[in-house]
């Protein structure tokens, strides 16, 4: 395996300590998490990490936005879909869960926005406009173009925060049972999938 070179070795620098940084907040909770650990991780001086970061909190927001990539995901691969209404927004769906609930760090970036959303405010505002909302606006364009196209119907089941709010739920469930519990996975996606698609679904003439 080929040697970094110093430089090489620099540039990589700023995500090896975002990678310790989550692992440490992860098992310590941001109030209990100290800097010289998240160094010691790395074999690095608390200085190099405030070289790159200059206080914890700002560790904090820069580790949440790094371990964020799997929302960015499903926005590229969202734009990629084919096929009818109903088909791009059952892959919709499952991209979700394939992205996001399979994803360790993305279930644990929720947990930190439920833990320590009131610490960082600003931080979930940003996320939920950056990730959430162009996720969200994304299901209701492809819902609002059914609609027109006499695929979907019109009504109360139309809206993209509802046909993906299991996903949520299913990512919190895991969340509270940390793997404890069998929760049946690929049978609730099967059974989302049966219940927002026959729900938005015209009726036959």
């Amino acid at each position: 395996m080929k040697k970094l070179t110093r430089a090489e070795q620099k540039a990589l620098r700023p995500a090896q300590i975002l990678d310790a940084a989550f692992e440490e907040f992860i098992e310590q909770g941001y109030t209990a998490a100290r800097v010289e650990d998240i160094a010691a991780r790395i074999g690095v001086t608390k200085g190099t990490v405030y070289v790159y970061f200059p206080t914890k909190e700002v560790l904090f927001s820069a580790m949440a936005r790094h371990i964020a990539v799997p929302f960015e995901d499903v926005l590229a691969d969202a734009k990629k879909l084919n096929g009818s209404c109903a088909e791009r927004l059952r892959s919709l769906i499952l991209l979700f869960y394939e992205r996001v609930m399979e994803d360790r760090r993305t279930r644990e970036l929720l947990r930190f926005a439920i833990s320590e959303g009131v610490r960082f405010p600003q931080l979930i505002d940003d996320h939920y406009a950056e990730l959430i909302e162009p996720i969200l606006v994304t299901g209701q364009a492809l819902i609002d173009e059914g609609v027109r196209q006499g695929e979907f119907r019109d009504g109360p089941a139309a809206l993209a925060r509802v046909i993906l709010a299991p996903a949520l739920a299913l990512i919190v469930e895991a969340l509270i049972h940390d793997g404890r519990r069998d929760l049946e996975t690929p049978r609730y996606i099967e059974a989302h999938l049966d219940l927002a698609l026959h729900g938005l679904a015209a009726a036959s003439s």
